[in-house]
Formats: C-alpha cells, structure tokens, sequence
C-alpha cells in the first residue's frame, strides 16, 4: 500500500518527502481533532471499579506487599 501511494506521488524525492510529511501530518490532525473525540465516550477507561477489601484507604504498605 505505502509503495502504490509512493509511486503516486507526483514530482522528486524531495517533493514525495514534503508530500507524504503533509499527508501524515493532515491523518494526525484529523484523528485528534475528530476521530478520538468521538470514540472516547464509548472507551472504557473511565469504567475503573476499586474495592477496599484489601486494605484501608489512604494506606501505604512499603514494597507494595501487605
């Protein structure tokens, strides 16, 4: 796929390099002003359950081991 896309491009190497820099550039922009936006409700990262069956809150055990 890369190689079609290269190969399509018009002009030099040179300008195939400021072409493609454009082209991932333009994908970037798209997916963080519009794509990830729009999928991020539907993420499960704010779905965080925590139980305080193995310890009390607020306290530390040195090492990590209780």
């Amino acid at each position: 796929m890369y190689g079609w896309i290269w190969r399509h491009l018009p002009g030099n190497v040179f300008v195939r390099i400021l072409i493609s820099t454009v082209l991932v550039v333009g994908v970037v922009f798209l997916l963080f002003q519009y794509v990830f936006p729009w999928a991020e409700p539907m993420l499960p990262f704010n779905d965080v359950t925590v139980d305080g069956a193995a310890g009390h809150p607020g306290t530390a055990v040195a090492g990590g081991i209780a």
